[in-house]
């Protein structure tokens, strides 16, 4: 595979150079990145830089995927304005397990190699630790984006915080990193890797950023955001939110995400071609064929689905409807829920409701639909 197949989409590749005398080793490289385990989702953003391990992994080399459930504890703030919670070990894990099953809808996992950073982490003694922090200096870590905005604007930065950077840098000390790979906003990161690396007196790694992909809504697609595509989300979740992109992103995702120019002509098509290919990926062939029927039925026509599934009405007459959507339709809140109702967005029996609280005789079998895709029908409890 020419070099050119393994930076595809590529931002940085530093230093210049390296990547070539790292693969003139004549061994497996160890391609290293780090996950984040505290979001909701692995997302097809996450995907990106799981691609570029694949590429790597298709060439013979080890794709090392790094828990950092040692630096949950403490929080990388990663341009927010305060730490992460300290989470428990037993969450952890789940939510690892969790990533791992959506990175293997990528990954292969015959040549992937899972890591806990506790695993060296732990071990480190206070001496050992005061070493770690003489390898950079502290005006070097304020070079840190997000810790330079906060040091100006006088916001708080714990020590804590501060050490993130060189934790995530003694990983690739730890497992001999030859490549790490990560979004454009982990570059500081992962070029403290190359510093600590050689102070430990190892050979620094490569570092390979690929972009940051952007959702329907322009922003950054991201699990807090909830403004992403789940990589193990339900078939037609997936589609249905791939058909929410503008037709101008398409050649930016065709690029990213099927790593290919966007065939010419109907933008539509071309938009179903890339909502098929990220089912299919996730869930196969058949997956991708119901979900495009889903999508043409329920969105395109404004039919029902095929499979309404039904919701038992609680005790109480008249019922509040935000409450009930909020609690059976997968609305995120009875706020957003009465948003969706004073849209006309929420509709019994076809036709759009207006009311908050509903009598229940109106209720009791009736289909209820909540924007395009959420369906239910209601039966007596």
């Amino acid at each position: 595979m020419p070099i050119e197949e393994l930076t595809r989409n590529a931002v940085d590749v530093l230093p210049a150079g390296g990547l070539e005398q790292k693969l003139k080793l004549g061994r497996p490289l160890r391609v290293k990145l780090g996950i984040d385990v505290t979001a909701p989702q692995a997302t097809l953003g996450n995907g990106i830089p799981l691609q570029r391990m694949r590429a790597f992994q298709d060439e013979g080399h080890t794709g090392v995927l790094i828990v950092g459930d040692y630096t949950a504890r403490i929080g990388d703030p990663s341009g927010r304005s305060a730490e992460r919670p300290i989470l428990d070990p037993e969450e952890i894990d789940r939510m690892a397990a969790r990533f791992f099953e959506s990175a293997y809808t990528i990954l292969d996992p015959k040549r992937t190699e899972v890591r806990f950073n506790g695993e060296w982490l732990k071990d480190l003694d206070f001496a050992a630790v005061l070493g770690l922090t003489r390898t950079v200096t502290v005006a070097r870590i304020l070079e840190r984006d997000d810790f330079a905005k906060r040091f100006e604007a006088a916001e708080p930065i714990s020590v804590s915080e501060l050490l993130y950077p060189l934790m995530q840098a003694y990983d690739s000390v730890a497992i001999a990193a030859d490549v790490e790979l990560g979004g454009t906003d982990q570059l500081y990161n992962l070029l403290t890797g190359r510093d600590v690396m050689e102070a430990y007196g190892l050979e620094p790694q490569v570092v390979l950023t690929t972009p940051l992909i952007l959702s329907w809504d322009g922003t950054k697609m991201s699990g807090s955001r909830g403004n992403y595509i789940g990589l193990l989300e339900a078939p037609e979740e997936q589609f249905g939110k791939t058909m929410r992109f503008p037709d101008e992103m398409l050649p930016e995702l065709y690029r990213l995400v099927m790593e290919r120019e966007p065939p010419q002509g109907d933008p539509l098509e071309a938009k179903l071609e890339l909502a098929r290919f990220i089912v299919r990926r996730s869930h196969g062939e058949e997956a991708a064929r119901e979900a495009e029927a889903h999508f043409t039925r329920v969105v395109r026509q404004g039919e029902a689905p095929d499979d309404v599934p039904e919701v038992r009405l609680p005790e109480g007459d008249p019922l509040h409807l935000p409450k009930l959507l909020a609690d059976h339709l997968g609305v995120a809140s009875t706020s957003e829920a009465r948003r969706l109702i004073a849209q006309g967005g929420v509709k019994l029996n076809g036709e759009p409701v207006a009311d908050l609280d509903v009598p229940r005789e109106r209720l009791e079998g009736a289909l209820v639909q909540a924007g395009k895709r959420r369906f239910a029908r209601f039966a007596s409890a």
